[in-house]
């Protein structure tokens, strides 16, 4: 069973930066996805980026140009860096891993809050 642990989430200034962080631990076996997803009050839970074992990475197209993910493997983490942020970006940010099983199993951090507010 995998356990994700997200931090680095708070309060921040538009047209500032934060960077999540998201350590899983257990076993995580490839190929595997790791990403990150957000949730606004009144929306639906939304893929903001991913990246999977082979490196291939994903963005949504609101993001893209302003937040980078990277995979640290040895340390079984994920990051999120993110620049220029507005408030639009203000939502729960959850973590994400996706392993492949029998079919593909789904795993989800507890969720660490972005507020980018003025």
């Amino acid at each position: 069973q995998v356990q994700l642990v997200e931090s680095g989430g708070g309060l921040v200034q538009p047209g500032g930066s934060l960077r999540l962080s998201c350590a899983a631990s257990g076993s995580i076996f490839s190929p595997n996805v790791m990403g990150w997803y957000r949730q606004a009050p009144g929306k639906q839970r939304e893929l903001v980026a991913d990246k999977t074992s082979g490196a291939i990475t994903n963005y949504a197209e609101s993001v893209k140009g302003r937040f980078t993910i990277s995979r640290d493997n040895a340390k079984n983490t994920v990051y999120l860096q993110m620049n220029s942020l507005k408030p639009e970006d203000t939502a729960v940010y959850y973590c994400n891993v996706n392993v492949l099983g029998s079919s593909w199993f789904k795993y989800w951090g507890q969720g660490t809050q972005v507020t980018v507010s003025s």
